[in-house]
């Protein structure tokens, strides 16, 4: 009986998502692609759609599985089944948002590419962007730390999966009088976990460094001042990067938070070709501590990694000032806004008590309370 009931309920869960569906105004779309453990390729894709009176709806439109091979055309298909089947309108795509696939962003054959074409062909505008959070892969293919990753995880399980190892190290710690009382699981998706791993074991170095020689298993790499130095390095980035997944997990002022990651990045891309460490501690403590080693080799390695990352910003700096009238309407230059929003803009701009409210109310509630007949385009361009 369980099984047709589950059948039930998502069929259910489905028409309320198709009925909320019918009344978007606008509405975007997320699409991320991974290979499950019987290695079958897995769409996930993800909706977001707002109504006339600003109610965000934000649900998992499909979960799709692509048998064969996984081409953009092959994902743009299994998209535009997803979207067609949920009776959404093309017209009302106004944003996709993918991973770093190839398949997803290739210019011509990408999906994304294609997703927006459809949307033109139906008299739409869509803007594409990648996931900034997909550092991952950037890590370990365009500086080639993944093998200091693999050597930390592997550690941590020998000390950690080994019963007396784990409680022999546990006294140890406790006998050293270390910083921490233990080291971290990792888990493998969530860089989160990741930095906690990393900080731990740096922090800890030594003391894995000692336990691990009395044990007859010493780790070469630690007593390895470049590998010690790309350890440091990515301690230091994932700490940067997870501050800004932490603030990406809030509702508002998102771009806000990007726009100063942008710039903090050029920052730290600037003073690290000069091997200027003053905002990576752990990288900086390294130098100091080794000042024989010849790191400087390295930092080419690093500023290769900050520069990939400032090219995934670019795609925001195309919407740079439609996000700016969205978020501040009231520190915008008329003039440097689309013609056809300028006087709805003034007209708001010189209204005290609308600057009021948009100080108090959120930013939904705030173009929720605008006048329809008075400020559509601006509504709409909110939406």
């Amino acid at each position: 009986m369980a099984a047709p009931k589950k059948r039930k309920i998502a069929t259910n869960l489905k028409l309320q998502l198709k009925d909320k569906a019918c009344a978007f105004d606008f509405y975007s779309i997320a699409c991320d692609e991974s290979t499950d453990a019987t290695d079958i390729a897995q769409l996930l894709i993800f909706l977001r759609g707002v109504d006339d009176n600003f109610c965000c709806t934000e649900e998992l439109l499909d979960m799709m599985s692509l048998k064969g091979t996984t081409t953009g055309k092959d994902i743009f298909e299994a998209v535009k089944e997803a979207v067609e089947k949920m009776g959404l309108k093309w017209e009302k795509l106004c944003g996709v948002t993918t991973d770093g696939a190839t398949a997803m962003t290739g210019e011509r054959k990408g999906m994304a590419s294609m997703v927006c074409a459809k949307v033109k062909e139906s008299g739409g505008e869509a803007v594409r962007v990648h996931c900034i959070i997909h550092q991952e892969a950037l890590c370990a293919k365009i500086v080639k730390l993944g093998d200091v990753m693999n050597t930390v995880v592997k550690t941590v399980n020998i000390i950690r999966a080994r019963g007396l190892y784990h409680r022999e190290f546990q006294a140890f710690l406790s006998d050293v009088d270390a910083e921490y009382g233990d080291v971290l699981y990792h888990s493998d998706v969530r860089w989160l976990s990741r930095g906690s791993v990393l900080q731990r074991f740096y922090s800890l170095r030594s003391e894995i460094d000692q336990f691990l020689k009395e044990k007859g298993r010493p780790l070469h790499e630690l007593s390895d001042p470049l590998w010690l130095s790309d350890l440091a390095f990515l301690v230091d980035l994932t700490h940067h990067l997870n501050t800004l997944n932490k603030n990406l997990q809030g509702k508002e002022h998102l771009y806000a938070h990007m726009k100063a990651f942008y710039v903090k990045l050029r920052l730290f891309e600037t003073q690290l070709r000069s091997f200027n460490a003053a905002h990576f501690p752990a990288l900086s403590e390294i130098k100091s501590a080794i000042p024989k080693a010849d790191l400087s080799a390295k930092k080419e390695k690093y500023v290769s990694l900050l520069t990939e990352f400032n090219q995934r910003f670019q795609d925001f700096s195309v919407i740079e000032k439609e996000i700016k009238l969205f978020s501040t309407p009231f520190l915008v230059d008329a003039e440097e806004v689309e013609e056809s929003l300028q006087l709805e803009l003034i007209e708001m701009q010189c209204d005290d008590s609308l600057k009021s409210q948009h100080q108090l109310l959120s930013l939904p509630d705030f173009d929720q309370s605008l006048d329809n007949a008075k400020f559509p385009l601006m509504r709409r361009h909110a939406k």
